[in-house]
Formats: C-alpha cells, structure tokens, sequence
C-alpha cells in the first residue's frame, strides 16, 4: 500500500537520515536532487545506497534521483543493486519517459539481481509540457507505476513566475489545475495521487486544514519537507473511528439486503458508488491498523 506520509531528507546528511528512521513517517525519500549541491552529488549517491542496504527494518526506504539528462542514470546505477522501495522520479515530461526509464531499470535489475521490481513515482507537474501530457497518464501504460505526485515550486519556475501563492496564500489558478490533473491522472491510470510538500512548516494550522482537504478529495498521502509535518500527515490521511463506524454500517446495511441499489441508513439513500467508497476506506483502515 502506497505511504500515507513520504518525508524527505536530503541523502548526504548523516543526521537527518538518523532523524528521518525516528520520525513515525511511513516512508522516506532520500533526496538526490533539490537538497544536494552539485558538488555532492556523489557522495549523497554514495551514501544512499548505503544507507538503503543498511535500514530494512523501519519506515520504506525510497530514493529522488536527478533528471536522467542531469546524473539520474549515474544515480540509477548506485542505487538498484541497494534496492529501495521505491524511485521518485523528477521532471518527467510525460509517461513516455517513464517507461524509457523503466526499460532502463529493467537492464539494471537484472545485472543486480534484483527479483522484485523497484516501484516509481513521478512529480508529474514540474514542466508546462509535463502538466499538458497529464491525460496521457490513461491511455500510456507505464511499468512499475505506483502512483503519481505533483509539484509548484519547479513548475512556477518553469513558467517565470513570481510565486505560486496569491495574497491569501491560496494556490494560484495555474497550480490548483495541475493539482487537479494530477489527481485525475493518478485515478485513470489506477493507481494513488500524492499530494505535494507544505513549504511553510510554522503554519501548523493551514497544514492540517490542507491536509484533510486533500484526503477528502481522494489524495492517498502527502509528501513533508519536515518530520514535525508527519504526524499531520498521518492523521489526515486514517480514517477516523467515526468514519470506519459509517463504513462499517453502508457496508451492513447493503450486506442485510442481498441484490439491492440503494439502501436506507439513517434517512439517508446510499447507492452502489457509497458502497465500493465505504469498502476502500475499509481497506485503507485495516492497511493502516497492520502497520502499527
């Protein structure tokens, strides 16, 4: 089951890496990319690698790697024989890249014998093309594909713009779309949308308010730029005790009448689509209860 909370830490710091293991994150991105400075691309790639091999036990280990034109083959090639969890994969322009990548993985894997194949997850909003190839997502099926996130920051900087944020600090038009599209692509393509990093750690308080706003929308988890944002993360995206409860009864309550629609519960008519809605969030509870 997709992570709920994926934190990232920058790979070539020793501290946040044994910070990262305590964090209650279900899973953790080591970071290749944006963290790390040019000049220590090769030790962060170094250093993952081992870290990986060296931490099974504990949250899932998963590694961003650089743009492949920009060191992702070089990291690529470090990091398959550690075998991670997962790859976050940056600023693809659409799922045609990825499934180049994934006849890449494919070679690698099996120089290194790796049985089980290593999961990707793009950040398919980071290039104006990238958000106009978003619909593509339902008709290119794309090898190992877990699910699908999205990013503002790189796209804002792609379009030379001046933030992302209106004076509210609201999400400008342009983005909500990509959030939007993203979402819809994840689900045509059958698989989770994560949601992106919170930038602004202190506002503990519109962090959970966007939180919950995402799980209501169908967003699966959320990516962190800081451990004290996992706990939020992690409570927005479990379903709360009252929303099993509910589950629990849509479910009952179509089980009590065999070959039924529509149901009555509590005055309210619930058809077929609440009923596969309550059996997910079901499944998700029970996912999440085995973790612990």
């Amino acid at each position: 089951m997709i992570p709920r909370s994926l934190l990232f830490v920058p790979a070539d710091s020793e501290k946040k890496l044994a910070k990262g293991l305590s964090s209650g994150a279900d899973a953790l991105i080591l970071d290749l990319e944006d963290s790390v400075s040019p000049e220590r691309k090769g030790v962060a790639r170094n250093m993952a690698a081992a870290f990986v091999a060296e931490n099974r036990a504990g949250p899932a280990l998963w590694v961003r790697i650089n743009p492949l034109a920009q060191g992702g083959l070089d990291d690529l090639v470090a990091i398959v024989r550690a075998r991670p969890a997962g790859l976050v994969i940056p600023k693809p322009d659409g799922p045609a890249d990825l499934v180049a990548l994934s006849l890449m993985l494919d070679a690698l894997e099996a120089r290194d014998g790796v049985e089980a194949r290593i999961p990707i997850v793009p950040i398919a909003t980071e290039t104006p093309k990238a958000v106009l190839s978003l619909p593509a997502y339902a008709e290119v099926a794309v090898p190992r594909l877990a699910a699908i996130t999205w990013g503002a920051e790189d796209l804002a900087a792609a379009l030379g713009a001046r933030t992302n944020r209106g004076p509210d600090g609201a999400l400008d038009l342009t983005y909500r779309l990509a959030r939007s599209s993203c979402l819809l692509a994840a689900k045509a393509a059958g698989v989770a949308a994560i949601d992106t990093v919170w930038t602004d750690f202190s506002d503990a308080e519109g962090f959970a308010a966007d939180c919950a706003a995402a799980a209501r929308e169908g967003f699966a988890g959320r990516m962190a730029i800081h451990p004290n944002q996992v706990a939020v993360i992690n409570a927005a995206f479990t379903p709360s005790a009252e929303e099993v409860a509910h589950a629990r009864e849509v479910v009952e309550a179509f089980a009590a009448s065999p070959g039924a629609g529509v149901v009555n519960l509590g005055g309210k008519m619930f058809d077929v689509p609440h009923l596969k809605q309550a059996r997910a969030l079901l499944a998700q509870a029970e996912a999440f209860a085995a973790r612990r």
